[in-house]
């Protein structure tokens, strides 16, 4: 009788136990809106999400989604440890647009910077909130990749981030570190970082051929670009025909340099080799640097977590794989601790990667 009495008295509290869990996560019902949320507080962003989703985005992984990416970074990198400069991931790139889309490093975010700027008028958004929104909504959009953290209410940036902030691919791989390491982020996560570069492409390197992608497959967050970029080249760093551009083995594909030297330099190759057989590490590793990204300068403690509004991202339906006509003996070795993994090689004639077309 009493073994039966005890477990009524475990059951009892397993029920109430559920009970306050489901009471904890309750939604609310978002005024103006068809959404719920668990935070009331967040529900404005959700009238932002359905905007910026229809009338940019476009809810895919395509040009604009790795736009919105990358304005994350050239806006949060403004930011010194050391120095007296730089308010961090605070907007400052759209609201000192004048001063801050001159620096060179920042060509192409213009056209970004112009775009996220009205919807954040639109919805009374801090230009550091709608940067750092879009980014993980983008991010989102693209198979594979993490749910990234977006906290909102950060002020309105005060000054402008100096010149020579944002790293440039043709620096040296100690020159980027040194600046990285300034702004508080170590090799391993610099390179952590550089996963961006899966759903990434280039504009402005070579103005000629816009939306040249830095792997075969841009539109999934996938680790084909530490696979393609430890393939040898056709040429060395600085031999391409634009500054800060080595020659990809691939047709259609761009190289940067410095992501050439990063998966050679004996600092970051084992690091950028991690990756190449193990999504799981590159998008934790990823998600990771990004959450310490998005609150450079910012006083977390005054931020609210709206996560909940950032979509689930659709899961990746690329395996690693060689691309067609490579194999692991056009692999580069630079990992002095252990061999590159082997893959698969794509069946078909030798591979020509499509542009990233505009939006």
């Amino acid at each position: 009788m009493a073994i039966k009495s005890l477990l009524l008295s475990f059951v009892s509290i397993a029920v109430l136990f559920q009970t306050s869990q489901a009471a904890a996560v309750k939604r609310v019902a978002c005024p103006h809106s068809t959404h719920t949320a668990i935070n009331p507080a967040c529900c404005s962003w959700y009238n932002v999400l359905d905007d910026i989703q229809e009338n940019l985005l476009e809810s895919e992984c395509g040009e604009n989604s790795h736009s919105a990416l990358r304005i994350v970074f050239h806006d949060a990198i403004g930011f010194s440890r050391t120095k007296d400069f730089g308010g961090g991931a605070d907007g400052s790139i759209i609201k000192f647009g004048d001063t801050e889309l001159e620096f060179s490093a920042n060509a192409g975010i213009d056209e970004t910077a112009a775009d996220l700027q009205p919807f954040a008028d639109a919805h009374g958004k801090t230009y550091g909130d709608i940067i750092n929104f879009a980014g993980a909504v983008g991010v989102a959009n693209c198979p594979g990749a993490p749910r990234l953290q977006f906290l909102a209410g950060r002020p309105n940036a005060t000054a402008p981030a100096p010149d020579g902030t944002v790293p440039d691919p043709f620096q040296t791989i100690p020159v980027i570190l040194a600046r990285m390491a300034d702004a508080g982020f170590s090799p391993a996560e610099m390179i952590a970082l550089l996963a961006s570069h899966s759903i990434a492409a280039a504009d402005e390197v070579d103005t000629t051929i816009p939306g040249t992608p830095f792997d075969s497959t841009a539109d999934q967050f996938d680790t084909q670009i530490f696979i393609e970029t430890q393939l040898r080249g056709t040429g060395f760093p600085g031999t391409g025909p634009h500054q800060g551009e080595v020659e990809s083995p691939l047709v259609g594909e761009m190289r940067l340099q410095s992501d050439h030297n990063f998966a050679r330099d004996d600092a970051t190759s084992c690091i950028w080799q991690s990756f190449a057989d193990n999504q799981p590490l590159m998008s934790q590793k990823f998600a990771a640097a990004m959450k310490k990204l998005a609150v450079l300068g910012q006083d977390v403690s005054k931020l609210i977590d709206c996560s909940e509004v950032i979509p689930i991202p659709k899961k990746t339906t690329v395996t690693p794989h060689f691309p067609a006509g490579k194999t692991h003996a056009d692999i580069e070795q630079a990992c002095a601790t252990a061999v590159f993994p082997d893959f698969p090689t794509l069946p078909g004639p030798a591979q020509t990667v499509a542009p990233v077309p505009p939006q």
